[in-house]
């Protein structure tokens, strides 16, 4: 009997000490987001929206939400985050943390997202924009989402810093949600929010342009808008594609210093292209560099998404407000077209005015299908291109505002 009393003892032991134990018992709410994660799985794998990285975010997901008995097994902390970062966080984090955690630390020290916008510089043709700078208005006035969206989350009572993470959404730009967030969060046990749930919901609706767009502009256009067809852009020299990344670089770091570091990273991968003699640091930059930052970020940012950041009202509010960003973003962006068109004597197509979100190529591309559905000879694509990649500067450039904003 007393043989069986230890046996029982010790597979009671066992039992509570498992990971299966704590999942069911412990914090079952973790059982949703292992379920949630398989969903987005679902979505990069099958659907192929965004893959590159959904699926690093939603297995960084899976891996924070497993259980885990001892906190040395865990791998990723979220009490960490919520503490006062100094040099003896610094410690705490490399000393005790996790392997996420410490990959973590690329996106609370804005690395990631700046080597990323590094890769998409030497990635990237401003050409078009270059032939056409009107292009430059367009993208401009499709960040507009961005600051509507700021000022109705403060109207819900939201803290500044909340409101500009938010809002940053509109942009359509993942990097830069990023890198605003982690700069405006800091700790998290600050606010209700934090940089994954923000990278959550603007890589979801990045892998939704091809969804979200298409009725807005056929809602807000005419089909003889749609048919307008554009004269064939000029050629750009190479003169002007070495100097415009330097002239850009130049002009926004006097103005709004606070987005001099995505933008000069930017530029100087895009200068590293057009300059034709470092093919290899091109190679790179765009190729390995990029594909080993973007596993990091996404496993990384997934893991913050624990049941307490998702499964709450706050992160239904970042649906919400993200959504209405990013269509207020589109809308202007075709509006301020619509009003060009007008101007031109009807020779501008509004079409394009959609590509001032920062999702680069797809909403060009987006533009580019809805103008052939009206007319299959018509090719907006090169057209759309320049207020796409224009996008992504006035994103970065909206960014460095609400950081300046927010810290004054």
């Amino acid at each position: 009997m007393e043989i069986l009393n230890i046996l029982k003892e010790i597979l009671m032991g066992l039992w509570e000490t498992s990971g299966l134990y704590a999942l069911v018992f412990d914090d079952p709410k973790k059982l949703i987001m292992i379920g949630i994660s398989f969903v987005f799985m679902y979505l990069a794998i099958v659907k192929e929206f965004e893959p590159l990285l959904l699926l690093p975010i939603s297995f960084g997901m899976f891996l924070s939400n497993l259980p885990a008995v001892l906190p040395e097994d865990m791998m990723y902390h979220a009490e960490f985050w919520a503490m006062e970062q100094n040099a003896d966080w610094l410690f705490t984090v490399l000393h005790d943390g996790g392997l996420l955690d410490k990959l973590y630390l690329g996106v609370k020290l804005q690395i990631y997202p700046c080597l990323i916008f590094l890769g998409i510089g030497t990635m990237t043709d401003f050409g078009p924009l270059i032939a056409n700078p009107k292009s430059f208005l367009l993208g401009a006035a499709a960040q507009g989402g961005i600051f509507f969206t700021f000022v109705v989350a403060a109207l819900l009572g939201m803290s500044a810093a909340e409101c500009g993470s938010i809002a940053i959404i509109g942009g359509a730009d993942g990097p830069t949600a990023i890198y605003v967030s982690s700069k405006l969060l800091g700790s998290g046990a600050d606010y209700d929010l934090n940089t994954g749930t923000i990278a959550l919901a603007a890589y979801t609706y990045m892998a939704l342009v091809p969804v979200i767009q298409p009725p807005i502009m056929k809602l807000l256009t005419t089909k003889k808008e749609r048919a307008i067809k554009m004269p064939q852009l000029r050629q750009v020299s190479k003169t002007e594609k070495i100097i415009f990344p330097i002239v850009v670089t130049l002009v926004v770091a006097l103005l709004v210093p606070s987005a001099g570091a995505l933008v000069g990273m930017l530029m100087f991968g895009n200068l590293l292209k057009e300059s034709g003699v470092c093919d290899r640091l091109v190679d790179t930059a765009g190729n390995a560099l990029m594909n080993i930052v973007t596993i990091f970020l996404g496993i990384s940012v997934g893991a913050t998404t624990t049941a307490d950041n998702i499964l709450n009202w706050d992160f239904a509010k970042v649906i919400f407000l993200g959504v209405a960003a990013f269509c207020l973003g589109t809308a202007c962006g075709l509006i301020l077209a619509k009003i060009m068109n007008w101007i031109t004597g009807g020779k501008l197509n509004p079409l394009i005015g959609s590509a001032g979100v920062s999702a680069v190529p797809m909403a060009a591309r987006v533009s580019q299908k809805v103008g052939a559905q009206t007319d299959p000879t018509n090719f907006l694509l090169m057209h759309a291109m320049g207020p796409n990649v224009a996008g992504v500067i006035g994103s970065a450039v909206a960014a460095g505002v609400l950081l300046s904003v927010v810290a004054y």
